[in-house]
C-alpha cells in the first residue's frame, strides 16, 4: 500500500524546550556546555561521557575497571531524565525500569566473579513500549487503555536480553498502536507519551511507528534499542533520526510477546548508532523459538554471530540495483544518493542502474486488506493471553476505550483504522485469503526475488526516506517519500544506514534483497558505512526557522 497510507509519519506535542534553563548532564572540570539557541529560546545541553559510545567502547571500559554496569547503566538514566523530560523533551522514554541499576549491580558482582557471558553483558538498552517484560515495567503499545498491564512473562527477545547479559533500561515512546490506530496519525504521538520529536530538529517529526527507539538512540540516551516494524517503522525511525536500523526477514525474530498488527508482516530489529553493534545485537535476538511457529523456517538459516560478515572491502565485487521508481521526491536526497552510488562504485562494486521491481503498486490495496483482518485476529488473541486482569480484552474495548477517553485518547485524530479492522471476519474469509496470496506472490517470486535474479544482485538500493517533516498534529504527517512496502509484504530483510544530511536533517539509504540475505545485506552495509561515516550525534536545534 502507499506508505502515506501506512505510516502516517508526522506531528508533536507538549513543550518543546526550557527557556533559559541549564540542563546539568556528566559533571567534569574537563567539559564545557553547549548552548544551543533558536526562535528566540535557548536551553544548555552539558557534554555527555557516553556520547556515541559503541559496545566494544562500553565493554573496554568495564573490562579495564575505568566503568561499570551500574555507572553506564547511571549515566543513561541521567541523560534520560535531563534530555527527555527537561532540557529538549524529546519524550522518547516512556518509563525506565526501577530494577535496572540493581541489575547491574549483579551484572557487575557476575563479572568480577569472572564470568561474562557475551558482548551485552553490562549494556543498558531500551525497548519498545510494545514488547512484554514481565517485571514492574507496563506494556501498553502507548495506549492509556494498556495503562498497568504487566504480562505474565516476557516476550521472546526481552528474555533473551536478559539472558545475554543486557539490562532492559525502560520503555520507549512510539506512535499509539504501532501507528494502526488511525489514517490522520501524527507519528511519535501516543496518548501516554505525547509527542516525541527528532533530536537533530525539535519541531521536526522523528518517524514511526518505533520514533522514541530511533530517536533514543541516536540522542544517546541508550546504547542501543528495539524497534519492530509491520510497513516502515524500523527504517523510516532509524533514517529519520541518523541511525542504523535492521528490519529481519520474518521469523527470524520471534514475536511472541509482541503487541501485534499483523503475523504476516511485524518483525521486531535493531536499531543502533553503527552497523557493527546492529548486528551484535541481531544475532543475540535472532532464533528459532516454539512460541512462535514462524521462527522454525529460519533454522539452519540464520545466525547467532552476523559480525562475521563485516568487511571493510564488502563493497568489492558486489552487484548492486538501483530502484530509480523511489527517487525524484527531493532533490537534495537524490543528490545523496548519487554520492553514495559514487562511493559504491570507487569501493569496487558493480552498479545495475535502473532496476525495477515491476510489480510495485499492484499490492497496494490488497496489503491493507490483509493487515486489518489481522490486525482483530492478531491482537484479540494477544489481549486473551494476557489473563484474567487485562484492563481490555479486545479491539472492541479498545475503540469503546477510546471513546469513553476522548480527551486523553484522541485530542488530535480518531480511530478510523481500528474500526475498520473490527468490521472485518475471521481468517478463514476467501478475501483475506486471496488478498494474503495475492501479496505474497507480487511482492517475492514476482517482486524482489524476480528483480534481483533477472540482473543477477547482491542488495537493491534506494532512499529510505526524505529529511524529516516538520511536525503537525492537526492534519498529521507529511511523508514525502522513500522506501520500505515491498520488503515488509515480502517479509524480506532491509537495512538502513545513514547517508548524509540536508540542511541538519539526516537522510538514510536502505539495503534490501532476499529472505535471509542479512549476512549479505550487512556486508554492504558495513562496507559502505566504514567508507562514508556519515553518523553524527544530534544537535537539538529548536527551529530551521530559526535563522
Amino acid at each position: 500500500m502507499d506508505r502515506r497510507k501506512f505510516v502516517h509519519l508526522g506531528a508533536v506535542a507538549g513543550a518543546m524546550f526550557v527557556s533559559g534553563q541549564p540542563v546539568a548532564a556528566e559533571t567534569s572540570a574537563e567539559r564545557k556546555a553547549v548552548d544551543v539557541a533558536g526562535a528566540g529560546r535557548r536551553f544548555v545541553i552539558a557534554p555527555f561521557a557516553l556520547e556515541e559510545a559503541t559496545l566494544a567502547d562500553l565493554q573496554a571500559g568495564m573490562a579495564a575497571g575505568r566503568m561499570t554496569a551500574r555507572s553506564i547503566t547511571q549515566q543513561y538514566l541521567t541523560r534520560i531524565a535531563e534530555l527527555d523530560k527537561k532540557g529538549p523533551t524529546l519524550r522518547h522514554v516512556l518509563e525506565t525500569n526501577p530494577e535496572a541499576l540493581a541489575i547491574a549491580d549483579s551484572l557487575d558482582r557476575e563479572r568480577k566473579a569472572g564470568k561474562v557471558r557475551g558482548p551485552l553483558h553490562g549494556i543498558p538498552i531500551l525497548l519498545k513500549d510494545n514488547i512484554d517484560t514481565a517485571d514492574r515495567m507496563t506494556t501498553t503499545a502507548g495506549s492509556w487503555a494498556l495503562a498497568g498491564s504487566i504480562p505474565l512473562q516476557d516476550a521472546s527477545i526481552a528474555a533473551k536480553l536478559r539472558a545475554a547479559g543486557a539490562i532492559l533500561l525502560g520503555k520507549t515512546n512510539l506512535s499509539e498502536w504501532a501507528n494502526f490506530r488511525s489514517s490522520h496519525s501524527s507519528s511519535g504521538w501516543s496518548g501516554r507519551g505525547g509527542q516525541a520529536k527528532n533530536p537533530y530538529v525539535l519541531d521536526r517529526n522523528p518517524c514511526g511507528s518505533s520514533s522514541g527507539s530511533g530517536g533514543a538512540v541516536s540522542a544517546n540516551l541508550s546504547a542501543l534499542a528495539i524497534g519492530t516494524e509491520t510497513d516502515g517503522s524500523i527504517v523510516c525511525p532509524s533514517s529519520a533520526n541518523g541511525v542504523v536500523g535492521i528490519k529481519p526477514t520474518l521469523g527470524l525474530v520471534s514475536r511472541a510477546g509482541i503487541i501485534p498488527i499483523a503475523h504476516n508482516q511485524d518483525t521486531a530489529g535493531p536499531m543502533a548508532r553503527t552497523v557493527r553493534d546492529a548486528a551484535i545485537l541481531l544475532g543475540v535476538i535472532a532464533g528459532v523459538d516454539p512460541r512462535d511457529s514462524a521462527t522454525s523456517a529460519s533454522n539452519g538459516r540464520g545466525q547467532a554471530d552476523y559480525t562475521q560478515f563485516l568487511d571493510a572491502g564488502g563493497l568489492r565485487g558486489a552487484r548492486i540495483g538501483v530502484v530509480r521508481k523511489h527517487f525524484g521526491f527531493n532533490d537534495a536526497v537524490d543528490a545523496l544518493m548519487t554520492s553514495a552510488i559514487d562511493v559504491m562504485k570507487q569501493q569496487g562494486a558493480v552498479i545495475v542502474d535502473p532496476v525495477e521491481i515491476v510489480t510495485e503498486g499492484k499490492f497496494d490495496d490488497s496489503e491493507f486488506d490483509v493487515l486489518l483482518y489481522e490486525f482483530k485476529a492478531d491482537l484479540n488473541a494477544y489481549l486473551a493471553g494476557l489473563g484474567p486482569k487485562a484492563p481490555v480484552r479486545t479491539l472492541q474495548d479498545i475503540i469503546a476505550y477510546n471513546d469513553a477517553h476522548k480527551d486523553q485518547e484522541m485530542p488530535f485524530f480518531g480511530q478510523d483504522i481500528m474500526i475498520k479492522a473490527q468490521a472485518k471476519g475471521p481468517l478463514t474469509e476467501k478475501a483475506y485469503l486471496d488478498a494474503l496470496a495475492n501479496d505474497q506472490k507480487l511482492s517475492r517470486e514476482q517482486g524482489i526475488d524476480a528483480a534481483m535474479e533477472k540482473n543477477k544482485l547482491d542488495a537493491l538500493i534506494t532512499p529510505t526516506g526524505g529529511p524529516a517533516w516538520i511536525t503537525d498534529l492537526i492534519t498529521g504527517d507529511h511523508f514525502g517519500g522513500g522506501y520500505s512496502t515491498a520488503s515488509a509484504v515480502a517479509g524480506y530483510p532491509h537495512i538502513t544506514v545513514p547517508a548524509g544530511f540536508t540542511h541538519n536533517l539526516p537522510v538514510g539509504i536502505s539495503f534490501f534483497g532476499r529472505a535471509y540475505s542479512e549476512g549479505a545485506l550487512i556486508k554492504i552495509a558495513y562496507a559502505y558505512e566504514q567508507a562514508t561515516k556519515h553518523r553524527r550525534a544530534p544537535a537539538f536545534i529548536p527551529s530551521l526557522a530559526a535563522g
